[in-house]
């Protein structure tokens, strides 16, 4: 199948990456998370950390797009800033004649927005990531 080899990232942690006979080399899931992670530092550039690792800046930014797309899990890593998600099984009061279940609330900051129980996860996610971009 290939080499092993061991990869030491920026963060201290280690992790096994495979070197296949014509070099290409197979990132594990857990590897990839915490070299996006590294990404997310302020003033960290993603052709920084791309050279780091010997890798393409656009491979690694396919692996941001699968992290927001949420196919990739992204590590918790000191310095690196991400948007706060709160999920909570309790329903907020939202005052007389509003139907709790009926809406879907999300607080960043000083901005409370309410959407309606139907709106859809993809939706839900870009205005997620839209809130966070300028974090």
């Amino acid at each position: 199948m290939g080499d092993r080899r061991d990869i030491r990232l920026e963060s201290g942690f280690v992790g096994e990456v495979v070197v296949g006979a014509n070099g290409h080399r197979r990132w594990p899931d857990d590897v990839k998370g915490r070299i996006v992670a590294e990404t997310l530092i302020p003033g960290v550039t993603v052709n920084e950390v791309a050279a780091r690792y010997g890798m393409r800046p656009n491979h690694l930014s396919e692996w941001r797009g699968q992290a927001k797309k949420g196919k990739l899990v992204v590590s918790d890593l000191a310095g690196a800033e991400f948007a706060p998600v709160v999920l909570s099984t309790s329903v907020p009061e939202l005052g007389a004649g509003a139907g709790a279940a009926d809406r879907i609330e999300i607080v960043t900051g000083g901005v409370t927005l309410r959407l309606g129980s139907g709106t859809g996860a993809d939706r839900i996610a870009e205005i997620v990531l839209a809130l966070n971009a300028d974090a």
